[in-house]
């Protein structure tokens, strides 16, 4: 038996259509406020209030809120954290690497932001994942893979732009696999967790992000 809905998201078909606009937007702006040596200071600091917003407009499209999909956003937030901290301090999980300040207020050494966007990560390829006529453990597979791929171009934007750094100069194969194995996780809770996995904006965020560290990333 499913776990009792709490709350059923019903916004118009304008709303979502200005959020999306609104999701495309942000982005671009962060591009060329980032990309311009004047405004790049600027738009640093205002990365962890993106990503927030960016997460909050998910959470406001949701299609069904009950018990199991707060679980899964919890889950995904303390496990993002969680491994994080890990990987800090000792090397183990990704390999030897340091946040910087970008990113905003630290626990352990590690932005709380980062939580925010292993949810917002997870979320929207599971979304898109979820679409799929494949099995379950297909699907889950899959939007890891999906999240391993996206890290893959976020990698040398972040190490630019001070989100966090490695300690050698090129990432590690272990960061890579590590990414793997905490996104198969985090995915495998989204296929079999009963709640919606349905949300118009998932694909836009995904896609605003993915062009987002392309386009940087050819530039820096």
């Amino acid at each position: 038996m499913n776990p009792p809905i709490v709350a059923k998201t019903n916004l118009s078909v304008k709303s979502q259509q200005f959020a999306a606009g609104f999701l495309l937007v942000a982005h671009l702006a962060g591009i060329i406020g980032l990309a311009w040596p004047v405004t790049r200071p600027y738009f640093q600091l205002v990365t962890p209030i993106n990503l927030v917003v960016s997460a909050t407009l998910l959470l406001l499209f949701h299609q069904q809120w009950n018990r199991a999909f707060v679980f899964f956003l919890m889950f995904t937030f303390l496990l993002g954290v969680g491994i994080e901290v890990i990987g800090v301090h000792s090397e183990v999980v990704f390999g030897a690497y340091q946040y910087g300040e970008t990113l905003g207020l630290k626990v352990m050494e590690v932005p709380l932001v980062i939580g925010v966007n292993w949810f917002i990560l997870s979320y929207c390829t599971g979304v898109i994942c979820s679409q799929l006529s494949f099995p379950p453990l297909v699907k889950s597979l899959l939007a890891a893979i999906m999240m391993v791929a996206l890290d893959f171009f976020i990698e040398p934007v972040a190490i630019f732009f001070d989100f966090w750094h490695w300690e050698a100069e090129t990432v590690p194969l272990r960061n890579y696999l590590g990414w793997l194995a905490v996104a198969w996780i985090m995915q495998l809770a989204f296929v079999y967790l009963p709640f919606s996995k349905k949300n118009p904006l998932a694909i836009y965020l995904f896609m605003a992000q993915l062009v987002f560290f392309l386009i940087l990333g050819s530039i820096v």
